[in-house]
């Protein structure tokens, strides 16, 4: 998914206050004199994800000041020419740009709310894991201090910073992320959701739910075929093929869910019941756990027996709405 594929949302709070904020002082003011053309970065956290994004900055050629309350974490990205702050004020006035990755939004304004004067003029990029209300309420204040704010959440594991198949999704300031797209790009690809500030963290718990939702289905089928002794490597080979597919009803099937219209052109929710009893029997032949599937038996059920049997599957997003 490129940046350019997903829609900004029209609605949201908007941090109008810090949209122009930051890009009045460049990165390129602290550059390192050594090598001009790189921006001046800050990163406050060295845990594994905060330290395989300063890792990617340094590896992109960037000045890369980093702050850890155990300044031993900051050791080895020191040795690699990383520049250790002794505070948090340091650390921020080191570079116009300010990226924060710790364990959670209080730990945030923890740290940042006694150095907030010296943060004002100055672009925050959030990685903090949270909720979308946390993050409008984080760029609330940001604004009402001088600064500029992109929340972001980290789609991958540290291991895969610095890949550009990797999606890094911010919302907050368009214009921010604009102007430092090509900066936060040596982490992955940045995915601009728009100005409601909440629609990272959003993307963030929902993405991650369809992820588990899969790895469940995924391991479930696997321990049905390895029952019959088919190794895991051989079927998810063309599990992976079949996801293909299923990604195409995903996109017919939003279209259907936006409009609030479900026709059954190409397998009703009725024709559905019949055919999971085939995979409920077979599991149960092999003790295989059926509980996953037998949540889907019952969203169906619940959707017929409400007069909706010949609609396609994505209806029964109104079960979850409920």
């Amino acid at each position: 998914m490129s940046a350019q594929n997903v829609p900004a949302p029209d609605s949201g709070p908007r941090n109008t206050a810090a949209q122009h904020v930051g890009t009045r002082n460049p990165d390129a003011q602290h550059a390192d004199a050594q090598n001009p053309g790189a921006p001046g970065i800050t990163v406050i956290g060295l845990g594994q994800m905060g330290s395989a994004l300063a890792d990617a900055f340094l590896t992109a050629g960037h000045r890369t000041t980093v702050w850890n309350r155990t300044p031993g974490k900051a050791d080895s990205l020191v040795a690699r020419g990383a520049v250790r702050a002794a505070s948090v004020a340091e650390a921020v006035e080191a570079s116009g740009l300010v990226v924060v990755c710790v364990l959670d939004y209080p730990a945030v304004r923890g740290l940042l709310a006694p150095v907030a004067g010296s943060l004002r003029g100055r672009v925050l990029v959030n990685l903090t894991s949270g909720s979308p209300e946390q993050a409008r309420a984080e760029a609330e204040w940001a604004a009402e201090h001088g600064v500029g704010y992109l929340d972001g959440a980290v789609m991958t594991t540290p291991p895969g910073v610095g890949d550009s198949a990797n999606m890094f999704l911010y919302s907050g300031s368009p214009e921010l992320l604009a102007a430092h797209r090509a900066t936060l790009a040596v982490l992955g690809d940045p995915v601009d959701l728009g100005p409601d500030a909440g629609l990272a963290s959003l993307y963030d718990a929902g993405l991650l739910g369809l992820m588990w939702s899969v790895f469940g289905g995924w391991l479930h089928a696997t321990a049905l075929a390895g029952a019959d002794g088919v190794p895991a490597r051989d079927f998810t080979a063309v599990a992976n093929r079949w996801l293909k597919t299923v990604s195409w009803f995903m996109t017919t099937y939003a279209e259907q869910i936006d409009e609030g219209k479900y026709p059954g052109d190409d397998a009703t929710i009725d024709v559905q019941v019949a055919t999971i009893g085939h995979l409920l029997h077979a599991a149960e032949a092999r003790g295989v756990d059926n509980r996953l599937p037998e949540l889907h038996l019952e969203l169906m059920r619940a959707a017929v027996e409400a007069g909706h049997g010949g609609d396609s599957y994505a209806r029964i997003i109104e079960n979850f709405r409920k």
